[in-house]
């Protein structure tokens, strides 16, 4: 037992002691979704120029074979607030799980596109499902002293998962004519491995309480936090929800919600129209275009990797120190001027001294230690309760949606109008982000959720 201060509000917060290692592997394990999420995208990556030529493809096709898979993160966001309301945190996640392992199989054994893009978007429904379940299924499980470095755990799994894919990808390069397949197939074991390690953590407190099975609640959280802290939390959830009705979409825009849904919107579309997973699935093209063949490309898009997994490590460990703002105004400046930084190098044509992958891993570290972690975080915390589930299905799916559009539009406006011109208008996006954050998004660090509720309920 690790003795933590989870005082957020000393008059009547006792200092709790919490079973660390139980929250770490209830964290990790639901955390893994996000591996399966980040291998699953970025595999792609790697494949791109040997399914280019396989399929026959164009700027057009290109954009679509890459980008497909993000159209069932749309639906799986859609639907993942449903699932996880009716099946639980947990069934959804192994859902998730079966789906990562069946659809890589069946990507890999793809003889046209269209079969190749059916098992792709199925792929994405387990993505985005993912995507939304397990921060959720972190948030409402572990402490609030706990919660922002256990959420980031999730996009740290994410980034390793990225990276265990650029490292697949540079080592299956190699292996004949069905390399891509290779790639696409990798994914079954870390599946299968997370598939059964969720058969080893709980069900979410909060939904337990939901479906009226409050002794198993307490029974979870008196493992996390002992009897006296497992009270206080039962009774705060059961205030949260004393005016519980079924959830109905038209709830999100009612007055005292709307503003948080709004404001979850624009975190989720601002993580992605600045560019990461346009830049993180043609990186390899984007560096072979400064000179350097295919193997040297995928070489280097592992140093991009590596730098993902250090700073998210350093979002990890500032969360809850230095807090979610600072963070993301932080990593918004340093993204817009990096992006602006290798737009000049490829305007005039400068590509020494390896400058623009230095540009791109100070892109990727400004990213990984703000955006990539943070935006995770505020959007588990920001919405109450009684429409979490809805709340949180909407800012996704508006998220993959915004991904789509950012991950199919780069291969034509990189044919249309060059990569410089393409990197200033994410830039941009940068930059109007950071005036958004600088004016309307609030510091949550060091709140219990339903103390949040009433915060940001009351506020708005």
């Amino acid at each position: 037992m690790e003795t933590i201060s989870a005082l957020t509000n000393a008059a009547v917060r006792p200092a709790v002691k919490f079973n660390a290692s139980y929250i770490f592997l209830v964290s990790m394990v639901s955390a893994l979704g996000g591996l399966l999420f980040g291998f699953d995208t970025a595999i792609i990556s790697g494949a791109i120029n040997f399914i280019e030529p396989y399929f026959k493809l164009n700027e057009y096709s290109l954009g679509w074979a890459v980008s497909c898979i993000l159209v069932g993160c749309v639906i799986g966001a859609a639907i993942a607030g449903k699932l996880c309301d009716l099946w639980g945190r947990k069934k959804t996640l192994l859902l998730c799980g079966f789906l990562f392992a069946v659809t890589g199989i069946g990507t890999a054994m793809a003889h046209s596109l269209t079969v190749f893009v059916f098992f792709r978007i199925a792929g994405g429904l387990a993505v985005g499902t993912a995507a939304m379940a397990a921060p959720m299924y972190i948030a409402e499980t572990v402490p609030a002293a706990l919660r922002g470095r256990m959420v980031s755990l999730y996009q740290l799994a994410i980034v390793f998962g990225i990276l265990l894919a650029y490292f697949s990808n540079y080592l299956l390069a190699d292996a004949g004519e069905n390399n891509w397949r290779w790639m696409f197939a990798s994914q079954v074991l870390p599946s299968a491995l997370f598939f059964g390690f969720m058969f080893l953590v709980p069900e979410s407190p909060r939904w337990l309480i939901k479906m009226e099975r409050k002794n198993e609640a307490t029974v979870i959280l008196t493992k996390v936090g002992g009897t006296e802290y497992s009270n206080l939390e039962l009774a705060a959830i059961e205030e949260s929800f004393q005016h519980e009705h079924k959830e109905k979409f038209t709830d999100l825009w009612l007055p005292a919600f709307r503003p948080l849904l709004w404001m979850g919107i624009i975190i989720a579309i601002f993580q992605q129209v600045t560019g990461i997973n346009a830049i993180l699935y043609y990186a390899p093209e984007i560096i072979k275009k400064t000179g350097v063949n295919n193997e040297n490309a995928l070489l280097q898009t592992i140093g991009i990797g590596i730098i993902m997994a250090m700073f998210t490590l350093v979002a990890i460990w500032l969360v809850d120190r230095a807090g979610r703002k600072i963070l993301l105004q932080i990593g918004c400046a340093v993204m817009g001027l990096s992006l602006i930084g290798v737009a000049t190098c490829f305007h005039f044509r400068y590509f020494d001294n390896y400058l623009v992958l230095l540009f791109l891993m100070l892109y990727i570290a400004g990213f990984s230690a703000s955006l990539g972690a943070v935006t995770w975080v505020i959007l588990s915390e920001i919405f109450p309760n009684r429409i979490r589930g809805l709340a949180l299905s909407v800012s996704t799916l508006l998220l993959w949606i915004a991904d789509f559009a950012a991950s199919f539009t780069f291969p034509i406006l990189n044919e249309k109008f060059g990569v410089e011109i393409t990197l200033l208008i994410f830039s941009t996006l940068c930059i109007i982000y950071y005036i958004y954050i600088n004016q309307k998004i609030p510091e949550t660090k060091g709140k219990t959720l339903e103390e949040l509720e009433k915060m940001l309920v009351k506020s708005s």
